[in-house]
């Protein structure tokens, strides 16, 4: 007999995905529980709840998605992924932990933060696009789609945890151990990768090295134009609307007067949304445009619903909302992109719509801090709003004038 959602969770029957995702389940608790506590350092102790300047670090810390994309996309199709993984991930715990200790010795200012963030940001540019293309390598293209939902389930699972543990951290005994413990959690992946059968892996074809390797990514995707269409949709989004610490910091602390806890408690909640989502994509055999759309719009009613919410718990609820609208859409990009990609061109692809995700922030991370101080954080998720609406009305436009390639 068929087990129940066996078709959800089909891809841990892999030996290395069950590894990899058990390692990065330790560290993606201890990336929430910092980026709780990063902001809110920001916002309570080193400013005077300025959302600018918690814009200021999010514009430093994704900047160089799109500052440093004709090396990120090039590294992710040319060079051993698992080694570069290791790289990354042990550079970016090496970082979490020295501000850490910075911030516990009581020595830690702004210019500290914002100088970390950035340089955390660079490593965390050439992690992101290895590490979505490296999926590949562990369950292969048939599972593909499944492990991408898997991995965001994952992702944000930990989302319900790290924000709850951050805050009670912070309460309990300060903010540098939140740092600290997210450092400390790095080991875990690393362990994993260290673990996995070499043997087992479905390698990506590897890109000749060539001059203009990132003008031919930049070619391929303009040649595309369900590709283009996509990359729009997540600029839109990503920009304007991707600027959950600004949302919800802003919102707990300025409207709702909420404690560290009752902060952290936001993000979890939120998290169970974003989990919602990512298991829903895990069920589907198929990614589909439409889905872009449906995420699209709903994310800009969730967003309309938070700025209207009148109590913390009916707040509380539309994150909810915004969450399964986003995994919903960035999942769905996700698989669509690679799947419909050429192997060895996947990572600079890939490296491209992180970019277009997150490159945007620079931009959209102080313009809605900055709408956040001078009109009010509900005019911010005013803002987001509209960046759903507009993802939407861009999709269904291609949907209508367009014979899109992605449904795989």
């Amino acid at each position: 007999m068929k087990l129940p959602f066996a078709g959800v969770f089909r891809s841990l029957r892999s030996f290395n995905y069950r590894v990899w995702v058990a390692g990065a389940f330790v560290s993606n608790i201890g990336t929430w529980v910092q980026r709780t506590a990063q902001d809110w350092l920001v916002l309570t102790q080193l400013t005077h709840r300025s959302a600018s300047a918690v814009g200021v670090v999010m514009a430093l810390q994704f900047g160089p998605q799109l500052l440093l994309l004709p090396w990120t996309g090039f590294a992710a199709d040319h060079f051993n992924q698992r080694r570069l993984l290791i790289a990354t991930q042990a550079t970016m715990g090496a970082l979490a932990l020295t501000l850490g200790i910075l911030t516990v010795a009581g020595v830690v200012q702004l210019w500290h933060v914002y100088i970390f963030a950035f340089v955390f940001g660079s490593a965390a540019a050439f992690d992101a696009p290895v590490r979505q293309t490296f999926v590949a390598e562990l369950v292969g293209d048939d599972d593909l789609h499944n492990a991408v939902a898997l991995n965001s389930t994952s992702f944000n699972a930990a989302r319900m945890i790290g924000p709850a543990v951050s805050g009670v951290v912070i309460a309990a005994i300060g903010t540098g151990w939140a740092f600290l413990i997210n450092g400390a959690s790095f080991v875990a992946v690393l362990i994993s990768l260290a673990l996995l059968r070499v043997s087992e892996l479905h390698p990506n074809a590897r890109a000749h090295r060539v001059r203009g390797s990132f003008t031919e990514g930049l070619r391929y995707v303009w040649g595309r134009p369900d590709l283009k269409t996509v990359l729009v949709m997540l600029f839109l989004i990503g920009t304007f609307g991707l600027n959950f610490p600004i949302f919800i910091s802003t919102m707990a602390v300025r409207v709702f007067h909420a404690d560290a806890r009752g902060y952290g408690l936001l993000s979890s909640i939120m998290a169970i949304g974003t989990v919602a989502g990512a298991l829903l994509g895990a069920g589907r055999r198929k990614a589909q445009f439409g889905s872009l759309l449906l995420g699209s719009g709903f994310f800009g009613i969730g967003c309309t619903l938070a700025a209207l919410a009148p109590d913390y718990w009916l707040f509380a609820g539309t994150l909810v909302i915004i969450g399964v609208a986003a995994l919903t859409l960035t999942n769905t990009t996700n698989s669509l992109m690679q799947l419909s990609t050429e192997p060895a061109m996947r990572g600079r692809v890939m490296a491209l719509r992180v970019g277009s995700a997150l490159g945007g922030t620079p931009i959209g991370a102080p313009i809605v801090g900055w709408v956040a101080d001078h009109c009010g954080p509900r005019w911010a998720l005013g803002v987001g709003a509209a960046s759903g609406f507009a993802a939407a009305i861009v999709g269904a436009y291609a949907l209508a004038r367009l014979e899109p390639r992605p449904s795989v």
